[in-house]
C-alpha cells in the first residue's frame, strides 16, 4: 500500500525547474499517421514520454530545461542524466536524443533527428493503454510545484485537485485508483516497458490500485462520506497540534502502535526534501 501511494504521487520527484518546455511544443505528437502511428510522443512542461508501437517506451523527467542554439534542452536525473532536445519545425516538432558521450557544447552531435506531427486524437486502443498515465505526468508536475517549498496544506490541496475528476473538491475511491493506475503506467514507462507491460499495469495493476484506494479512503474518511478532502488528508499532519495533554497517568509501551504509522508523513517528507 505504502509503495503504491508513494509511486502514484511522488514518482521521480524533482526540484521545480525555473524554465519548462514551451507550451507550443507540449501535447501529443506522432510519427506516421496518428490513426496508426509508428510512435507517439507526449510532452509536458518537464517530461517527455516516447511510446513506440513496437519496442520499449522511454520516460524522461527533466531536472533542468534550458534553451540552447535554437533547441530546448531537457536533462533528466540519475547517473546517466539523459538528454532530450526539442524544437519547432513548421506545424510539427523535431527531437534529438544525443549520445551520452556528446559534450554539451557539441550538441546535438550526430544523433538522428525525428520529426513529429500533432496528434489530436490517437486511436482508441492507444488512448485506453496510455491515457491515464499521460494524464498523471502533468498532474504530478503540478503536485511537485505546490509541494516543493510550499506549505503542507497547499501540498495536500494540490493532491486533491490533481485527482478530483468530479469537481466536488474531494477524492473518491475511483479517483484515487485512477492516480494509482497512472502511477503503474509511469513506472512501466520509466522501466522501458512494452505494450504488454502497459496492458498488465492497467489490468492487474488496476485491481491493486482499487484495493489500495479503498483501504486509503476507509482509513482517512473521518466524516464517513466515502471520499477524502484535503482536510482529511491533512488531519493532524498539516500543522503541529498544541502542546496539550494530561498530567495524570503513566507512560505505556508504544511499540505496538508503530506498525503502519507514518504513511502520509513519509509522503510529505519525500515531497518536502527532494
Amino acid at each position: 500500500m505504502k509503495r503504491l501511494l508513494l509511486a502514484a504521487l511522488l514518482l521521480g520527484a524533482v526540484p521545480a525547474a525555473a524554465q519548462g518546455i514551451p507550451e507550443a511544443m507540449r501535447g501529443t505528437w506522432s510519427v506516421g499517421d496518428c490513426a496508426a502511428p509508428d510512435a507517439l510522443l507526449h510532452v509536458t512542461a518537464r517530461s517527455v514520454a516516447r511510446l513506440p508501437s513496437a519496442g520499449p517506451a522511454r520516460l524522461v523527467r527533466f531536472r533542468s530545461v534550458q534553451a540552447q542554439d535554437g533547441w530546448t534542452l531537457g536533462t533528466g536525473g540519475g547517473g546517466e542524466a539523459p538528454r532530450v532536445m526539442l524544437r519547432p519545425a513548421g506545424d510539427g516538432i523535431e527531437t534529438v536524443e544525443p549520445d551520452p558521450k556528446t559534450r554539451d557544447d557539441r550538441l546535438p552531435g550526430n544523433a538522428p533527428v525525428t520529426r513529429w506531427a500533432r496528434c489530436a486524437a490517437p486511436p482508441p486502443v492507444l488512448a485506453l493503454l496510455h491515457g491515464e498515465g499521460i494524464a498523471l505526468l502533468g498532474a504530478l508536475e503540478r503536485i511537485e510545484a505546490a509541494c516543493q517549498g510550499g506549505t503542507a496544506p497547499a501540498c495536500l490541496q494540490a493532491v486533491v485537485q490533481a485527482g478530483d475528476v468530479s469537481g466536488d473538491g474531494l477524492l473518491g475511491t475511483a479517483e484515487i485508483a485512477r492516480l494509482l493506475r497512472g502511477a503503474a503506467w509511469a513506472l512501466a514507462a520509466q522501466d522501458g516497458g512494452e505494450a504488454d507491460t502497459f496492458a498488465a499495469a492497467s489490468g492487474l495493476g488496476g485491481v491493486a490500485a482499487l484495493l489500495a484506494a479503498r483501504i486509503l479512503v476507509e482509513s482517512l474518511d473521518y466524516d464517513g462520506d466515502g471520499k477524502l478532502s484535503a482536510a482529511e488528508l491533512g488531519q493532524d499532519r498539516a500543522a503541529f497540534p498544541p502542546g496539550t495533554g494530561a498530567a495524570a497517568g503513566q507512560p505505556m509501551a508504544v511499540e505496538a502502535l508503530a506498525e503502519g504509522a507514518g504513511l502520509l508523513r513519509a509522503l510529505l517528507e519525500r515531497l518536502a526534501t527532494q
